[in-house]
């Protein structure tokens, strides 16, 4: 097996240990293998492929330490024909989230959520995406 450095912040090898040791993994190796299948097999739901999608992506980060803010602009306006709607929180005294609702195919929203992933500084990243043709023109009832 090929061995890869990876550089990440003391405070994410620490979860990263800690996780390792309390759901019974081997070490750290192996918890960033599985997390990478994950992620890799993320979108190739083979049911999605060529259909309508609307979804929700979920974007956490600090606005006093970094610039994802303005990273997050530019993708909303790289990507106008995919981003239907976005909408910018503050949340607690230091955070922003950015909710994002896109409608479009799956590979278009997977390279969008990607550049999402990659832009330095996000806490979090979240996303869910459902066919739009699930609902065979209309809308489930609210509840």
């Amino acid at each position: 097996m090929t061995v890869v450095s990876v550089s990440m912040p003391e405070s994410l090898l620490r979860r990263l240990d800690e996780f390792a040791e309390e759901h019974g993994y081997t070490g750290r190796s192996e918890v960033v293998r599985e997390a990478s299948r994950n992620l890799l097999g993320e979108f190739e739901d083979k049911q999605l492929e060529g259909r309508d999608l609307i979804g929700v992506v979920t974007v956490l980060f600090s606005y006093e330490t970094s610039n994802a803010e303005e990273r997050m602009m530019q993708l909303r306006h790289e990507y106008e024909g995919l981003v239907t709607s976005n909408v910018h929180n503050h949340v607690g005294n230091h955070y922003c989230m950015e909710l994002f609702i896109v409608e479009g195919q799956l590979t278009e929203i997977s390279t969008f959520v990607g550049k999402i992933r990659a832009t330095k500084d996000t806490l979090s990243v979240d996303y869910s995406v459902i066919p739009m043709d699930d609902f065979d023109g209309t809308f489930p009832h609210e509840h």
